[in-house]
């Protein structure tokens, strides 16, 4: 049951449904099947918010996140995720509500998890992030996909201020984030293009002419993002995403990476989509457990790293692995077709 106090804070907090709308935001979505599964995944992220902002304890957060059918599951623990994180930077940083979820019951979820910190540090001065990621020692993929949460945040600000940051194409400004500063504003790029993705409804014309309009050196980190969303959120059937490889050009392994990460993302949450298989297919040529196996192949020190070696953004193991994939997919397929 919810408290008083969870009560308040959710109508304080928690933007309405129609916020979240492509309607409302103003983007150029034309209202269809695919598009309408598309913006579910907002309304996901929302309703995990809401329970996990006014739930009274993790057992019954848990309980309704579960009930979530497989597909839309994670989206609505990368929503509980902002909340706690958001209660967690109200307490102080005293508390422990993140920790707990993300080192417990969300580890399948761990990729879209991240993502929600993201969103919880797009509702928190600056000042508050020194503390924001919670101490996940032991759980997969930690640090070095705590990136992701850079990610969100940047698809948090061009999904709510996309005048600025899409239309204007602001950069966002350089944070300490994992000893990688300059390589900040990248990785707000990578969730910019995932974005771009859920601002123009999977239409690839539009998102292959949103990304060019960018200057050139942004364009390969925003082709990441919109190869991640394009599979694990679908929206485009086969040959859509043929076009999107064809129209990505010489950022074609761009695609491809953010399509791998992808993947390894719904084998680790214990369900794969028929979207995504086709997604992987059409990006990488591969099939979605040789996609999760790749990023595996070519991890770099996973679990072990704490960011950049020498100060270099290109030395930062998650970048580094990012690298890996896209030169692995290269040297496989070639060409992009």
């Amino acid at each position: 049951m919810p408290t008083m106090l969870g009560s308040v804070r959710r109508l304080v907090l928690t933007p309405s449904f129609k916020e979240v709308s492509f309607a409302h935001r103003g983007f150029p979505v034309v209202p269809t099947d695919a598009t309408r599964r598309l913006e579910a995944i907002p309304q996901a992220v929302l309703v995990g918010f809401e329970w996990g902002i006014d739930t009274r304890t993790s057992a019954e957060l848990v309980q309704r996140l579960e009930l979530v059918e497989p597909e839309m599951r994670g989206f609505a623990y990368e929503g509980a995720t902002m909340a706690v994180t958001v209660l967690d930077a109200m307490a102080g940083g005293r508390g422990r509500r993140a920790q707990a979820l993300l080192s417990g019951p969300a580890v399948p979820h761990t990729f879209l998890t991240y993502i929600g910190i993201g969103f919880a540090m797009a509702r928190l001065p600056r000042p508050l992030w020194k503390r924001i990621l919670p101490d996940l020692t032991g759980t997969p993929y930690y640090p070095t996909m705590s990136w992701l949460a850079v990610d969100g945040y940047g698809f948090d600000r061009a999904y709510f201020q996309t005048e600025r940051w899409v239309t204007r194409q602001e950069r966002l400004a350089p944070y300490p984030w994992q000893g990688g500063a300059d390589y900040f504003p990248r990785a707000c790029d990578q969730g910019i293009g995932r974005a771009l993705w859920f601002i123009h409804g999977g239409q690839v014309p539009d998102v292959v002419a949103a990304v060019r309009r960018f200057a050139a050196d942004r364009q390969a980190d925003l082709w990441s993002g919109v190869g991640l969303a394009a599979t694990f959120a679908g929206g485009a059937d086969a040959a859509g995403l043929a076009a999107l490889r064809r129209g990505a050009g010489e950022h074609w392994t761009h695609v491809a990476q953010g399509s791998v990460f992808a993947a390894k993302a719904r084998v680790f949450s214990g369900f794969e989509p028929e979207h995504t298989a086709v997604a992987v297919a059409a990006l990488t040529d591969l099939t979605v457990a040789r996609a999760a196996a790749l990023a595996d192949d070519v991890a770099v020190d996973v679990g072990d790293a704490t960011g950049g070696r020498n100060g270099d953004a290109t030395d930062l193991d998650y970048e580094m692995w990012r690298s890996k994939i896209r030169d692995a997919v290269g040297t496989r397929t070639g060409s992009i077709r």
